[in-house]
């Protein structure tokens, strides 16, 4: 895992599969654009790394950060590969804008497809994550 990255909260996704509809939907050419309005002044160590997904107070998904640019209003476009990839759901904080993220505290990625080899979906590994079960 690269040593920094961002979090977001994924406003107006309730659950994962409303964010993987969302991705999808915007997809386009393999990325997603997504605006803030801030560029991050450590942008350059960030390319490479991931944007972590916050959803009900749960890091759950994350998307690799390809680059980023200028929109036309000035504002910053970060460039994602369109593909997320599940985490070992960790609880943050919700906020505004994005958050650094070290490498080292960043969540472990999900192995293998949610049904194969004994794998639990991210949303009911989520729910047993908040409920203390695991």
């Amino acid at each position: 895992m690269p040593n920094l990255n961002l979090t977001k909260v994924a406003f107006g996704c309730r659950t994962i599969e409303a964010l993987e509809k969302r991705v999808v939907a915007r997809a386009r050419d393999g990325q997603v654009r997504i605006v803030t309005r801030m560029r991050p002044k450590r942008a350059d160590e960030l390319i490479g790394g991931s944007l972590f997904w916050i959803s009900k107070h749960r890091l759950g998904m994350r998307q690799r950060i390809l680059g980023f640019a200028e929109a036309e209003d000035g504002h910053c476009v970060i460039r994602l590969e369109a593909r997320l990839i599940p985490v070992h759901p960790a609880t943050r904080r919700a906020h505004q804008g994005w958050r650094y993220l070290a490498g080292s505290d960043a969540p472990p990625d999900l192995a293998g497809a949610p049904d194969a080899e004994g794998h639990i979906p991210p949303s009911l590994e989520a729910e047993l994550a908040s409920l203390g079960l695991i």
